[in-house]
């Protein structure tokens, strides 16, 4: 089948759709040049020991990891980079009443500031845009806690209980939330079409959310740069631009 052939076929079947539930991951968000992780340009491909600042084992024992986190967070991609085509072609299904969750692994916040319904987000890592302490569990704005690293606070601490404080996102040690997790399956098995959007759907649990809805019913699409476990799996796979791509199809 032609690539012409299928986006054409993917388009009516978002057309006639009533409940779509989408998964992105780290690809939606290159475009707006925010780097991934493991890619060929990933942050911890570049560099391998920046990957010991997402470890909460690491973080936790040493005060040295946490500066270095911190001076990561000021200069974090996320804090200029503005929506693409991709993730406002998903906010066009929202308006026309088609979506019916929007599951991501990113946690950029890219979706909210397209105009995604913050309702409909559910956000499996996290998201950057709070902070957290490991102690007391008080969250709060991120940019407050930034504001206290640029005025010279190299590891600052909870305000409330003198914590461990960090990105309210979820590091390699910590456990998911297993709430929204199972909201997550839950919307993917309620689900007539999912379309999972530049993930490598390599990481679980989440990547099961694309056999369940399978399992369910559901038509799977696939959109991503590299070819992923599921691909045999699914209705649909294509490949190309996300950001040139997705808007087609919407």
């Amino acid at each position: 089948m032609s690539s012409e052939t299928t986006t054409n076929l993917v388009r009516a079947w978002l057309h006639d759709a009533r409940r779509i539930v989408v998964l992105t991951g780290a690809g939606i968000s290159t475009e707006s040049g925010i780097a991934d992780y493991r890619g060929p340009q990933g942050m911890w491909t570049k560099d391998p020991d920046a990957e010991k600042l997402s470890n909460i084992r690491y973080y936790v024992a040493d005060g040295e990891i946490r500066k270095k986190a911190w001076q990561k967070r000021l200069e974090m991609a996320a804090w200029k980079a503005e929506p693409n085509k991709g993730h406002r072609a998903i906010v066009e299904l929202e308006r026309r009443g088609k979506l019916h969750a929007l599951i991501t692994q990113n946690i950029d916040g890219l979706h909210q500031k397209a105009g995604s319904s913050p309702d409909l987000v559910i956000e499996v890592h996290g998201t950057v845009h709070k902070a957290i302490c490991l102690q007391c569990g008080w969250r709060g704005p991120m940019e407050e806690t930034l504001a206290r690293v640029r005025a010279g606070e190299a590891d600052p601490s909870c305000l409330t209980c003198r914590g461990i404080l960090k990105s309210d996102t979820v590091s390699f040690g910590q456990a998911l939330i297993p709430a929204v997790i199972d909201r997550a399956m839950r919307v993917a098995e309620e689900a007539e079409l999912l379309l999972a959007v530049g993930s490598s759907l390599q990481v679980y649990p989440i990547a099961g959310a694309v056999p369940a809805a399978k399992r369910a019913g559901a038509r799977v699409v696939i959109l991503n740069g590299e070819p992923t476990p599921f691909d045999e799996m699914a209705d649909a796979v294509l490949g190309g631009s996300i950001g040139e791509t997705l808007p087609r199809l919407v």
